[in-house]
């Protein structure tokens, strides 16, 4: 029996089916056309649903917008 080479230590990656992939960087992450993305933070959060405006980083576009316009109900108070 040979000896193992050391591993790297092991990556731990959150799955959230309504959100992005966290992962604790930092991380490299190979784009589409072959660029590549850096992040040095602690903890990042992939975008898995491709809305982010800074993908392939996380900005929560993926999370649903309440919005602001009041109802003619309430407009009518005013």
């Amino acid at each position: 029996m040979t000896a193992a080479a050391p591993s790297a230590p092991a990556r731990r990656v959150a799955l959230n089916p309504q959100g992005p992939i966290l992962v604790e960087g930092p991380v490299e992450t190979v784009l589409d056309d072959g660029t590549l993305a850096r992040s040095d933070r602690f903890m990042v959060a992939v975008c898995t649903c491709r809305r982010s405006r800074s993908y392939p980083w996380c900005d929560t576009s993926h999370r649903p917008r309440a919005r602001d316009v009041a109802s003619p109900e309430d407009r009518s108070l005013r």
